[in-house]
């Protein structure tokens, strides 16, 4: 049984069955990982925006949609677990869509908060010209319809070299533009400005800003290099080994997508046992 979602037929030698069983190790536990780590600790982040003090929905949109996307996703784990023990083609297509959420889903709401952050200290009028929550939700909508549209597209044709090309697309643009608004922010940071100097809260603030800024590129390069380059070199290698390494790729998403709601967690000092290991941010 393939619990992958993706496509390959080459079961001809002992090595390939044994790389497909490691494979569909992999996935199962990455799938366990979801649910049992990712799916309570981004409910937890949900929960916290929603009943936090006013304005908090209105401040973090983007983050209440990243992690609705990530609960999402984890029905999609939950789905392939069910796969795993009951084989029923119902309960496969339901997983392969939620499945496009961890693909598709999580990339373009950190682009969206990239561009919230550069925006705020690179054009601070432009910024505050867009910063009523209504420019926020037409984003948001935009954003919902081209990342269910890409998910129905991923249940059906995640295996076709069309789709690759789509999906190499679709992630280096979201990549590139999180880098892009990443090291510009990183830029402005570092650069000294007039007030600097005047008081420690100054250098704080800016401190606490570039840690957070640095967490997002970290983050962005860890999860979507490898699944870039890998969709870059899926004509030159052989299909098992194309989607072990997939597989393993995925393994990443999830540890990540894990860690993302537990860092937020920590700023918010609901996990103050964490700063001894990251330190204060």
């Amino acid at each position: 049984m393939n619990l992958s979602g993706d496509s390959n037929s080459t079961l001809h030698s002992s090595d390939t069955v044994q790389l497909l069983y490691v494979q569909n190790l992999i996935y199962y536990v990455a799938n366990v990982i979801n649910v049992i780590l990712s799916l309570p600790a981004n409910a937890y982040v949900l929960w916290l925006i929603v009943t936090g003090p006013k304005g908090t929905v209105a401040s973090d949109l983007f983050g209440l949609n990243l992690a609705v996307t990530e609960i999402l996703s984890s029905l999609s784990s939950l789905g392939f677990i069910i796969y795993y023990y009951q084989d029923s083609e119902a309960v496969y297509n339901f997983a392969l869509f939620f499945k496009g959420f961890i693909y598709y889903g999580r990339s373009p709401f950190q682009s969206c908060i990239c561009v919230e952050r550069y925006l705020a200290v690179i054009h601070p009028v432009t910024f505050l010209k867009y910063k009523p929550v209504r420019y926020r939700m037409g984003c948001s909508g935009v954003v919902w319809m081209l990342v269910i549209g890409t998910c129905i597209g991923y249940m059906f044709s995640n295996a076709t070299p069309a789709w690759k090309s789509y999906a190499l697309s679709f992630i280096l643009v979201q990549f590139l533009v999180m880098l892009f608004c990443c090291q510009a922010v990183l830029r402005a940071l570092k650069h000294p400005g007039p007030v600097d100097g005047e008081g420690e809260g100054t250098n704080h603030i800016k401190q606490r800003a570039f840690k957070i800024i640095s967490t997002i590129l970290v983050f962005a390069v860890v999860m979507y290099l490898p699944r870039l380059l890998l969709l870059l070199s899926f004509n030159f290698i052989d299909s098992v080994k194309f989607y072990f390494a997939l597989c393993v790729c995925f393994l990443i998403t999830v540890i990540f997508g894990f860690l993302q709601p537990v860092l937020y967690l920590h700023r918010a000092g609901k996990l103050p046992c964490i700063g001894t290991l990251l330190g204060k941010s």
